[in-house]
């Protein structure tokens, strides 16, 4: 996992041979003002979701991960705190992969939390589980697929 601001952007690109035309065409965006959809930058492999939600509570949430992709979370609006735990601690499953969606889902708790305000973005790699949505209010948010 990685958290860091759009700001620094940089060394990370330098992770993934998409990361840098991922990141290049989310700073020539104006993502307030567009409405949620879904944008293919490179077919199946570099999309990117908009999305927005109503944050959810600690205990609503889910952990997931997926097989097939790296995300790329940057919330636009709102403050979202996401869990996080190791894929490998991940024990209690309760919806097998389901290769369509590229996610399974679990019951565990997060083994951490963290914060990710406007202007940050965390990138969760296969091997991170990670619980997405907490917060309050609308959130509004990117979420880039990085196939691997």
């Amino acid at each position: 996992m990685v958290l860091e601001s759009m700001t620094n952007t940089a060394n990370i690109e330098k992770l993934h041979p998409s990361f840098a035309k991922a990141f290049n065409y989310i700073k020539s965006q104006d993502f307030i003002s567009m409405e949620p959809c879904k944008i293919e930058l490179d077919d199946k492999n570099l999309f990117i979701i908009v999305s927005e939600s109503t944050g959810k509570a600690i205990d609503e949430v889910k952990m997931e991960t997926h097989n097939k992709y790296i995300d790329i979370q940057i919330p636009i609006i709102g403050t979202e705190t996401m869990g996080w735990s190791a894929r490998n601690n991940l024990k209690n499953e309760i919806a097998p992969y389901n290769p369509d969606k590229d996610v399974t889902l679990y019951t565990d708790k997060p083994a951490a939390y963290i914060v990710i305000n406007s202007g940050d973005f965390a990138i969760f790699f296969p091997e991170d589980g990670h619980a997405p949505g907490i917060g309050e209010g609308v959130i509004k948010k990117i979420i880039v697929k990085v196939a691997i």
